[in-house]
């Protein structure tokens, strides 16, 4: 089944993790059917300055076959970019979509992977960031039990009943470098009214709670669970694993990723169509193209 990808491309580190998106697709996964759009902030509504990436930027990712995108933020812009995956999802064209953070590296085949669009899920590869349990404060299952409420969502469907009792892994809780669905319409609509509404109105059970930036990671497994999605099953292994690598930053990949992974970022690097844009990205040239990471990995 073809389906689009979605990931966002700004001015700065973000307009160079989109060449090694859109390069690395095209590397692993030339057969890829669907299409890539990098979804691109403009200037005006909540942004401050302008936020688009560099015409250089812009040539490279057409000629990986990648399509901007544009969009305006309306609801967070500036104060909270995390949420440009929240807004962006409206630009898309209603048709079944994964969403990518812009760190991702493709490093298999995702035309491979048997999604089913009709049941959305999200990224495991989390860690226990929210909610922070305060003295005195409302219990983790308190609090998660507040949002569902708001939202008219059963909490006890949602929970894993092989984790103890009020542990954080018991509740639904995503890292939003992936998810998908079958209409970006329909998610994205409820992505954003539902995060709007916890930002500006939260539950009283979260008042001594951090929403930043956690914002998108808070609302997600509500609004997956409502689509009557959940955790990801075995057909979506590849995702966090031999098809996407998340590397957050580039050192990192280096230091804590497979072989394989550094063996496709290496590869891609090496390609002198987009070599002199990458060259711009200072960590790319110093991990990759200086060398520098060769000594911390092989130690």
């Amino acid at each position: 089944m073809s389906f689009n990808i979605l990931a966002i491309g700004q001015s700065g580190r973000l307009e160079h993790e989109a060449i090694l998106l859109a390069a690395s697709l095209r590397h692993s996964d030339p057969g890829f059917s669907g299409r890539l759009y990098i979804a691109e902030p403009q200037p005006g509504g909540k942004w401050q300055g302008d936020p688009r990436m560099s015409d250089q930027t812009r040539v490279v990712l057409k000629g990986l076959g990648a399509e901007i995108l544009p969009f305006t933020a309306e609801v967070f812009g500036s104060d909270y970019p995390n949420g440009n995956k929240i807004e962006a999802l409206a630009a898309l064209p209603d048709a079944p979509f994964l969403f990518l953070d812009t760190d991702t590296l493709i490093t298999g085949p995702l035309s491979e992977i048997a999604f089913d669009f009709t049941r959305p899920s999200a990224s495991m590869k989390r860690e226990n960031t929210w909610p922070k349990v305060e003295l005195y404060g409302p219990t983790l299952t308190e609090t998660w039990a507040a949002l569902y409420d708001r939202f008219g969502l059963d909490l006890e469907s949602s929970l894993d009943g092989s984790q103890p009792k009020d542990y954080w892994q018991r509740f639904l809780y995503f890292n939003a470098g992936w998810f998908f669905h079958q209409s970006p319409r329909a998610f994205g609509d409820r992505f954003l009214a539902w995060a709007r509404d916890i930002r500006d109105t939260p539950p009283e059970a979260l008042v001594c709670q951090e929403l930043f930036p956690w914002l998108d990671q808070i609302t997600l497994p509500l609004v997956i669970h409502s689509f009557g999605g959940g955790r990801p099953g075995p057909e979506l292994a590849a995702l966090d694993g031999a098809a996407t690598c998340h590397y957050r930053i580039l050192p990192l990949l280096y230091a804590v990723e497979s072989d394989h992974a550094v063996a496709v970022l290496e590869a891609v690097a090496r390609d002198k169509t987009i070599r002199p844009a990458l060259r711009e990205w200072e960590a790319m040239r110093l991990t990759v193209y200086q060398n520098w990471a060769i000594r911390p990995r092989a130690s």
